[in-house]
């Protein structure tokens, strides 16, 4: 599941009389009638786009002593920049924006789109992880002497609804970053930085199937159970997590781990609902999973016979659905039925799953001359 990319926002510049606490976030105060103010008017009025950039690195060594200027200049030199794509000219200068207003949510959502433009995930990230601590300071200043709890927590609203569309356009954009890392280790390191920057978020699902498909990959089994089982805390019937838990403990050799494979598998296939009429792809794939992994769970439980039935099942719904997983429950079912000598049928399902590419195929290429030569000395 990818989101797709929100568009560059157009961000304007706030003149204000009086700033935040440097605890939340920072507007740009240039006061009315300042030479500063004065100076921006100038370059406001000049038509020539080359010309107002010369204005603009005058105004910043005019006025490099004041913080609001330098960011404020800086960042109109990023967005012109921008604008003509010279995306690494826009970044440089929008980080020295941010140099001089780091709690400012206008200036990383800026900077936030070039990164994108640019493809830079990395830099990406930064902004985004940074805009959500922003947005969460929200708040968590001292109230003001003399201001009211009701002021207060008024105001403290206004903010935080003033900033929303910002800090949700920062949380999409960090989670693209997370959809598009393919290392393992990596993406683990960007969920956890995502997870305090955006608390509550509604990637949160999502967010935790990636986790638990990373830790998988990097074979961290406990990280990968507390995932899951924080996944099914907040939805009982979480299909990735009941599918990796399950296929989690399969595999885990500690007494009673078969058991519990077991019941996740149970309530992914009751959650997939895979045999109803207008069940999709993705729900097929889901249920097929689920019943290839209980009768897999059932055979190390020694209970190959009724492991049988649950493979069948697996088959069905997977074949024409995924080539690999449809493959891994051919050669479960061959080996239950070799197992139960069941020559006949072992040996054709395994000279189905023998002609699937991947890597069940030698397995399954290997066993089906087990089962052939165990047929001829039957004869």
């Amino acid at each position: 599941m990818k989101y797709g990319r929100w568009p560059v926002l157009l961000v304007t510049f706030l003149l204000m009389v009086a700033p935040l606490s440097r605890t939340q976030i920072e507007n740009i105060v240039i006061p009315a009638g300042t030479p500063e103010d004065q100076a921006l008017q100038a370059i406001t009025k000049e038509p020539d786009d080359q010309k107002k950039l010369a204005m603009y690195e005058d105004f910043l060594k005019q006025f490099s002593s004041n913080p609001a200027a330098v960011a404020y200049g800086n960042w109109q030199i990023s967005q012109a920049y921008q604008s003509t794509r010279d995306l690494q000219k826009a970044l440089d200068y929008g980080d020295k924006a941010l140099a001089s207003a780091p709690r400012s949510l206008d200036i990383l959502v800026s900077q936030a789109s070039i990164a994108q433009q640019l493809k830079n995930n990395s830099k990406l990230l930064d902004y985004a992880v940074h805009g959500g601590e922003v947005y969460n300071s929200i708040g968590k200043a001292a109230k003001p002497e003399g201001m009211s709890d009701q002021d207060f927590a008024t105001r403290t609203q206004e903010q935080r609804d003033g900033a929303k569309n910002s800090y949700e356009f920062l949380e999409a954009a960090a989670f693209n970053v997370i959809v598009d890392e393919t290392n393992a280790k990596a993406r683990m390191n960007d969920i956890d930085r995502f997870t305090p920057a955006f608390p509550n978020s509604h990637f949160d699902e999502p967010i935790a199937s990636y986790a638990m498909m990373s830790l998988s990959e990097l074979k961290d089994t406990t990280r990968v159970v507390a995932y899951g089982e924080k996944a099914l805390a907040t939805n009982p019937n979480n299909l990735p997590a009941l599918l990796l838990l399950a296929g989690t403990y399969v595999e885990d050799p500690k007494p009673g781990s078969v058991a519990r494979a077991a019941a996740y598998a149970q309530r992914a296939i009751a959650a997939a609902k895979a045999d109803a009429p207008d069940a999709d792809r993705s729900h097929k794939l889901s249920g097929g999973v689920a019943h290839s992994t209980l009768g897999y769970a059932y055979m190390k439980q020694e209970k190959t016979a009724a492991a049988i039935p649950e493979l069948k099942s697996a088959t069905v719904l997977l074949k024409g659905v995924d080539d690999q997983q449809y493959a891994v429950a051919l050669y479960r079912l061959g080996y239950a039925y070799a197992k139960l000598s069941r020559v006949t049928e072992a040996r054709d399902v395994l000279m189905e799953a023998a002609k699937i590419p991947g890597p069940v195929q030698p397995l399954s290429q290997d066993l089906l001359g087990k089962v052939n030569a165990a047929r001829a000395k039957a004869k």
